[in-house]
């Protein structure tokens, strides 16, 4: 099984937790997404993944995009530890809180995007840190309150174990970190984050250089 990843994507980094909960060994494949304009635009890669984008799974020569549909796949060849419990209702929740991430903070605020604000609107640095900060607190805010609601507020994000939720919520606050972004508000997020960030499946998925 290999791996076509960005040390610094939202995206990668979600499929290697989950590869990592799963115990699955795999290549890794570096795609840089800024050196020498971007290796993701290069013909050989655009074969495999016509959007440009990471990830890419290739599991002997069946490919697969989007993270969570790798992430997903990856749960049902391999179903245990579960990614998604079996309660229906369980699971929409968690799905609910996965795509607040993966569809309505992620895509704002990804390179392209951010880029496209430079180039195209001349937003200067501040602009696009306004910008970016603002699709953060929304997301943020909503899954705070979305935590609060909870009958039970462990240290995940639903139930008593790990979830899709999870893998897509810790990788965000990475970011949100690296981008100046204050926690102080979210501190159900934050207990999310330090006890999710003590499993050795998330620790061995934090980028690295």
């Amino acid at each position: 099984m290999k791996l076509y990843d960005y040390y610094r994507s939202t995206a990668s980094y979600r499929v290697r937790i989950a590869l990592n909960i799963k115990n699955i060994s795999y290549e890794k494949i570096p795609v840089h997404l800024v050196k020498e304009g971007g290796e993701q635009h290069r013909p050989e890669y655009l074969k495999l993944n016509p959007q440009g984008l990471v990830p890419t799974l290739d599991e002997n020569g069946h490919i697969l995009t989007q993270s969570l549909a790798i992430i997903e796949y990856l749960d049902e060849i391999n179903p245990t530890p579960a990614l998604l419990p079996t309660n229906p209702f369980a699971r929409a929740q968690i799905r609910s809180m996965a795509l607040t991430v993966a569809c309505d903070m992620h895509p704002l605020n990804n390179l392209r995007v951010l880029n496209r604000l430079k180039d195209q609107f001349k937003a200067n640095d501040e602009e696009v840190m306004d910008w970016y900060h603002h699709w953060l607190k929304l997301g943020f805010d909503s899954l705070e309150a979305k935590l609060q609601s909870l009958p039970h507020k462990n240290q995940v994000c639903y139930g008593t174990e790990v979830s899709l939720a999870d893998i897509c919520l810790i990788p965000q606050v990475y970011n949100a970190q690296r981008f100046g972004f204050s926690m102080n508000n979210y501190p159900i997020i934050n207990q999310i984050n330090e006890y999710c960030l003590s499993l050795s499946a998330f620790k061995d998925a934090v980028p690295l250089e």
